[in-house]
């Protein structure tokens, strides 16, 4: 299938999903789409598997089925799939002190910091007051030390601030250390949940994948930032000493000029690669009954239940909005971001991607694009094939929210 500008789109939609398709399309149309894919599951049953447009802005390349593309903060959702296994496994409860599985953690007042705090965005721990470069985070031992010495920025469960960066680190150490094999967070990914589903989704890349996969990221001008994000998002992103920018810091460590992104090195916060179908397959099994993957009733019931907010509320001391929610590691669909049915839990990545799992209707969604978005409350390009795909579905329709031209 061709759009009216030549764009490919290929793929497969099952029969009564067609108007996913067709919003596919009109993304090349008329949301100036570039290249990108969208993949959902539904009961299991994969009933939307699309990709189409060009790969690299620069070649012309096309997105071929296997294209696998950075998801930025989407990595977060993945991330937070290893937490719940080790909570389904027993070697770590939402509800402990972080110091009773890592003791180092308990310095600087963080002595009192639960991993649901933590996972939430509210332990005050954005931002490293340390120096941070790409060999400190490939050494995890001396990576670990810098973590457990950094202070909160104010007495943890007060405030949420999202830490954009180094929530993967946390993750990542508070996994290694729950883990009978001391396993790094991209490594356990790989062997416990890429590997028994077969997805083409790594948080770890590896050397063996060719730069002929993947795909690179158009960024936008500085008139289409303003535009989308607005003035105030725009300066808090480029001031130096804001929250945000601080919170920022380490989100370019996963690209590489020569291989496009590193190889064998972890972002687990933020530099997770794959493609849209292997990552709507893993929110699938989350979104139903986790089987495959050894999850519990337990734990998927607390994954769907309400975010807990900090004392001072759902407003966000980094990304200056209120409203956004975030529950285990994962976003929640709010009045901030809405996607799915009650109980959805998932993560965006900066730009548009989108995976995310609704265990009410049954979904296993993603979306992941060759063109960096502007939109913070959904990109119109997601939320035009969140809508066709919900109205697919009688009994979830209206699930999604807002229409989009």
């Amino acid at each position: 299938m061709a759009t009216s500008d030549g764009f490919d789109i290929r793929g497969h939609v099952s029969r009564g999903f067609e108007g996913v398709r067709e919003a596919f399309a009109e993304n090349f149309v008329r949301r100036g789409e570039l290249g990108g894919a969208c993949c959902a599951f539904h009961g299991g049953e994969k009933v939307v598997d699309l990709w189409g447009g060009i790969r690299n802005k620069q070649t012309s390349e096309p997105w071929e089925q296997d294209t696998m593309v950075i998801i930025y903060s989407a990595t977060k959702g993945l991330a937070a799939m290893t937490l719940a296994i080790a909570h389904s496994r027993g070697w770590l409860n939402y509800e402990e002190r972080v110091c009773a599985y890592w003791p180092e953690f308990a310095q600087n007042g963080k002595e009192r910091i639960t991993v649901r705090q933590l996972l939430a965005h509210q332990a005050g721990l954005f931002a490293l007051d340390e120096a941070v470069d790409r060999d400190l985070v490939a050494d995890l031992d001396r990576l670990a030390v810098v973590l457990a010495r950094q202070k909160p920025a104010w007495e943890p469960g007060t405030r949420q601030a999202y830490h954009a960066i180094t929530l993967g680190f946390y993750e990542g150490e508070l996994l290694r250390r729950v883990d009978p094999q001391h396993r790094s967070l991209g490594q356990f990914f790989q062997d416990e949940i890429a590997a028994p589903l077969g997805l083409d989704v790594y948080i770890r890349l590896p050397e063996a994948i060719p730069n002929s996969r993947l795909a690179t990221i158009a960024q936008p001008s500085l008139f289409e930032m303003l535009r989308g994000f607005g003035l105030r998002f725009t300066l808090e992103a480029m001031n130096r000493r804001s929250n945000f920018h601080r919170a920022l810091i380490g989100s370019q460590f996963p690209h590489d000029e020569q291989r496009i992104y590193a190889r064998n090195f972890e972002v687990p916060s933020g530099g997770a690669v794959g493609t849209a179908r292997a990552i709507a397959h893993a929110y699938s099994v989350f979104a139903t009954g986790g089987r495959e993957l050894g999850l519990r009733a337990e734990t998927l019931e607390l994954l769907a239940a309400p975010a807990i907010p900090p004392t001072r509320g759902f407003y966000d001391e980094c990304m200056k909005v209120a409203g956004v929610q975030f529950a285990l590691g994962f976003m929640k669909s709010s009045r901030a971001l809405r996607f799915g049915s009650a109980g959805s839990f998932g993560s965006p990545g900066a730009g548009g991607a989108l995976g995310f799992s609704d265990p009410r209707a049954g979904i296993g969604y993603a979306y992941v694009t060759s063109k960096m978005g502007t939109r913070l409350t959904g990109d119109p390009r997601d939320v035009a094939l969140r809508d066709a795909l919900y109205s697919a579905i009688p009994a979830s329709s209206g699930a999604v929210g807002k229409r989009v031209a």
